[in-house]
């Protein structure tokens, strides 16, 4: 009788690991953490809130939230060209690697020398790394800091008439999703932006259009605007990134979405006819 050494232990699947998803309740986070969870993947949300309470700027709460991870969503706030936040990203992606994570997908800005700075240090710990940089996100008008000017009916802006080419947030987590899942995206950067160019006049338009009110664009200068956002509280640095729009950089399409995906990337005014659906924009 010939002796069975198969060993069964061997045949079974690896378990997947647990993914960290680090600003898990910010607009890409959620959405990356709701599709690995649809999967049936592990999956650990990291907010200031949450239940093993993670916060970027205290490293003591960074051990915890790694604890048994072997994939990490990497989103920096409030921004990864921030000063500061090389230093962060480096020394937590470090970290990461030394728990165990293999994995690092880092959410990027498109255009930002400053984030450059991070990539560079996230790629130098030796993890799996794919970088995904986004340019402006479409939900910024209905979820982030332009959700206000909309429903005030003004869109009073420092970008004259640059233009962006607004990308969809759903497209930034099915592009970060892929890269925690598939080998295939290791090592590779993709840049994302929409299927269009489009002023913040435009935008006005298509807004006015969606939600059946007179919604207008206003420019202003830029130190007008660093210090509206000081009167109301937020971080002057973020008048900064309105340079990205000024000085052209990313005044033109990339297709980071088709090479990731396979697919179009969501139109901006797509975006808006489901957005106004919701009554977000109604006053």
């Amino acid at each position: 009788m010939t002796q069975n050494t198969h060993n069964t232990e061997n045949t079974q699947p690896a378990a997947a690991p647990l993914t960290l998803v680090t600003g898990g309740t910010g607009k890409t986070g959620r959405r990356v953490a709701a599709r690995l969870t649809e999967r049936g993947l592990p999956v650990r949300t990291a907010s200031r809130g949450s239940e093993i309470p993670f916060v970027w700027e205290e490293p003591d709460t960074w051990d915890a939230a790694l604890e048994g991870v072997g994939a990490v969503y990497l989103c920096y706030y409030p921004d990864l060209a921030f000063p500061g936040a090389a230093e962060a990203v480096g020394a937590f992606a470090e970290r990461a690697v030394a728990q165990g994570a293999h994995r690092l997908v880092l959410l990027s800005g498109r255009g930002e020398e400053g984030a450059l700075i991070s990539e560079s240090k996230v790629r130098d710990s030796g993890a799996d790394v794919t970088v995904v940089r986004a340019g402006w996100f479409s939900q910024n008008f209905n979820e982030g800091f332009f959700l206000e000017p909309v429903l005030a009916g003004e869109l009073a802006l420092p970008t004259g008439d640059s233009v962006e080419a607004f990308v969809d947030v759903d497209d930034v987590a099915d592009v970060a999703v892929a890269a925690l899942t598939d080998d295939r995206h290791i090592g590779r950067t993709y840049e994302l932006s929409g299927p269009r160019l489009l002023t913040f006049a435009e935008i006005a338009a298509e807004l006015s259009k969606a939600t059946g009110r007179d919604i207008t664009y206003a420019p202003v200068a830029l130190e007008d605007y660093r210090d509206f956002l000081a009167s109301v509280g937020a971080p002057a640095d973020f008048a900064d990134l309105f340079e990205l729009i000024n000085d052209g950089r990313n005044a033109h399409l990339v297709h980071g979405v088709e090479e990731a995906l396979g697919r179009k990337p969501k139109d901006f005014g797509e975006f808006v006819a489901d957005a106004a659906r919701t009554g977000v924009w109604q006053p």
